[in-house]
């Protein structure tokens, strides 16, 4: 998931319609389907990783420059959870029944936390950028994505 074209903002927004794909793609597959399901979830790890990489280490510190320290910890406190979920995910027998729930669980939680950002948080933070911090920002998120490819 490379996506350096547009602002910071669109990148992002980008990578979180990917990410929906993959976990689409998992919730497609049957329960016999252990390997599909292993290459899904290696897919979305590093998907997600490479996202979280990009947030933490650009946009959630621009937030706390900008005194948007609270929506910067909301939102780096779920990337926790994202963590947990793909620890459970990866270490659950990929047969289980109980798989896809925790797939849906899973993908609900990352919709709602991509709406979260691109519908309130980074509008707000964009909103208070000049042009050149906007496009330092770009580069940043797309130097880490990098580094994370």
């Amino acid at each position: 998931m490379s996506a350096s074209a547009g602002d910071w903002d669109q990148v992002l927004a980008t990578e979180h319609q990917q990410t929906l794909i993959i976990f689409d793609k998992i919730l497609e597959t049957r329960d016999s389907q252990t390997t599909k399901r292993a290459m899904f979830i290696k897919k979305l790890t590093h998907a997600l990783d490479k996202h979280a990489h990009e947030e933490e280490h650009v946009v959630y510190p621009a937030l706390r420059a900008a005194n948007n320290a609270h929506d910067a910890d909301v939102l780096e406190g779920e990337h926790g959870y994202v963590k947990t979920f793909l620890f459970e995910l990866n270490e659950m027998k990929k047969s289980s029944p109980e798989f896809l729930p925790k797939v849906r669980e899973f993908r609900d939680m990352v919709d709602r936390h991509a709406k979260m950002e691109e519908q309130e948080v980074f509008p707000r933070l964009k909103e208070g950028l000049t042009q050149e911090q906007n496009d330092h920002i770009t580069s940043l998120v797309n130097k880490e994505g990098f580094k994370m490819a």
